[in-house]
């Protein structure tokens, strides 16, 4: 049996021992209220909840770590105002170049609603909370320079989006508390952005994805990916999932994602890595958002499947669903 049927027969035997042992602990207790729970992924939406139109806002808090007002932008899944005890998983969304919180969200640009709407649809994603940060500096948004997602003489981006803005949310909306149902993304600079903030956040963030980004900065080892992730701890190593993925014409991030994924798999760091046709556009960035949200959604839901294999005493150190 190939390592992809063991891994398929272990989820499947998992799920098969939770439903038995869920089915007698119904038969031997008399029937009570259940009581709302922070460790479960939401149901897919039904058809009433999908009817409705998802909505998309900005909304600002005060950031102490810049020492300034703050945007962001937010998406609730369908539901969310239905079901007042259901705890959500986030994905961040962070935007590139000479961007802002609305560029994933811009009709012309990144259409995120669509590819939300069809996921939720055929069941890809679990319904999720969607944030998109501000990722720029005290200089603000310019066509002459990358947002720069570091702690550095511009003002501390990585710590105001992978710390303070976490805890905003995690204040304003009904999340699940465990990193492991908290991802986060970026296209180009973002997609180096959501690398290297994540990888400076593990706490708070499992899943990570990064569409036609670059590992290696200019501001040194300690916001190059491909040479910080080597010193983070074995424990973080395993819980890590990341997804790449570059155009097959976009030459520079294509070499520089072959080379971060030669380096994970070196680490034995869970990752795919997907070269696909085209360049550094939106037309790109559109189409394959749906690629990243999907491996997004099935880590949300192996997770899932681990956490209850916790429960019910199961070794996850000898049996690794997903490593």
């Amino acid at each position: 049996m190939n390592y992809k049927s063991s891994k398929i027969l272990l989820l499947v035997s998992l799920l098969t021992l939770i439903s038995c042992r869920y089915s007698q602990d119904v038969a031997a207790q008399p029937a009570q209220k259940l009581q709302p729970t922070i460790s479960i992924l939401p149901p897919q939406p039904n058809t009433n909840e999908l009817a409705k139109p998802l909505t998309y806002k900005l909304e600002t808090y005060d950031s102490k770590v810049m020492g300034a007002n703050r945007t962001y932008g937010v998406s609730l899944p369908p539901g969310y105002e239905q079901n007042t005890q259901q705890r959500y998983p986030v994905i961040f969304l962070l935007h590139g170049g000479h961007g802002d919180p609305n560029s994933w969200f811009d009709r012309q640009k990144g259409q995120a609603l669509k590819t939300l709407e069809k996921l939720y649809a055929t069941n890809k994603l679990p319904p999720s909370i969607i944030i998109t940060p501000d990722g720029n500096d005290k200089r603000g948004t310019s066509p002459y320079w990358d947002p720069q997602y570091i702690d550095g003489p511009q003002g501390n981006v990585s710590t105001a989006v992978g710390d303070e803005l976490v805890k905003v949310v995690k204040t304003r909306y009904r999340t699940l508390p465990n990193p492991d149902f908290w991802a986060m993304g970026g296209l180009s600079s973002g997609g180096w952005g959501a690398i290297n903030v994540g990888l400076h956040n593990l706490p708070r963030f499992s899943i990570l994805f990064s569409h036609s980004g670059y590992f290696k900065d200019k501001s040194g080892p300690q916001n190059s990916p491909i040479i910080y992730i080597k010193n983070i701890s074995p424990q973080a190593k395993k819980r890590l999932k990341i997804y790449l993925d570059s155009g097959l014409s976009d030459t520079e991030e294509l070499d520089e994602g072959k080379q971060f994924a030669k380096v994970l798999n070196q680490l034995k760091i869970y990752n795919i890595f997907h070269q696909f046709p085209g360049s550094h556009t939106w037309e790109y960035w559109r189409e394959h958002l749906a690629d990243s949200l999907t491996f997004v959604g099935e880590q949300f839901r192996v997770s899932q499947i681990a956490h209850a294999a916790d429960n019910l005493g199961f070794d996850r150190a000898k049996n690794p669903p997903n490593n």
